[in-house]
């Protein structure tokens, strides 16, 4: 087999990227995996799973401000534009999943895109929704990020469309993401 006349892009890319942010326990990963499957062409972003690329000296992010974990998130972040920007221009609806909630975090993905638009999603539970959905899953944290909570409702307060979907189902939420996007009538 050759590939000398094979091209990667498609001659129609997707309509943009979705951006799944919130803090951990939201839903972020379980609604984009169940949002990509809406697709006929979709990609699912997981950035956790970028940062377990990295085989040694990884720093998780903590609540003590390490500098050298900050720089992996940003790193991170770049990957999956990168990785966005590559599936959306072969035709794929990349759907992104990362713990964002800083404006400077949310501008560091805008600059890095390259192809638009994005479409920025805040899943929004609450704190205690979101401990209490970390404490009945297998990937069990040991911190209590409610304070991100805090954080992510002050900075990015009026950007993107905010989903509280502390009572609502993976299903219910999904749709909502479409409604908000208008993604369901792109026929992808």
């Amino acid at each position: 087999m050759t590939f000398e006349n094979v091209t990667v892009d498609s001659p129609v890319p997707a309509p943009g990227t979705v951006l799944l942010v919130g803090i951990p326990g939201s839903g972020k990963s379980t609604v984009a995996a169940a949002l990509a499957a809406r697709f006929e062409r979709s990609a699912r972003i997981e950035v956790d799973k970028l940062q377990e690329l990295i085989v040694q000296g990884c720093h998780w992010p903590t609540p003590d401000g390490d500098p050298e974990a900050e720089r992996q998130i940003l790193l991170r972040a770049r990957n999956a534009c990168l990785l966005a920007d590559s599936f959306r221009a072969a035709g794929f609806l990349p759907v992104v999943d990362d713990v964002v909630v800083r404006r400077s975090h949310l501008d560091y993905y805008r600059s890095q895109l390259k192809t638009g638009p994005l479409h920025v999603i805040v899943l929004a539970p609450g704190p205690e929704k979101a401990w209490e959905r970390n404490n009945a899953r297998d990937k069990r944290l040991t911190t209590n990020w409610a304070p991100l909570d805090e954080a992510m409702r002050a900075e990015l307060a009026d950007e993107g469309v905010w989903i509280d979907n502390a009572e609502q189902t993976v299903e219910e939420t999904v749709a909502a993401v479409l409604s908000a996007t208008g993604l369901a009538a792109t026929g992808l």
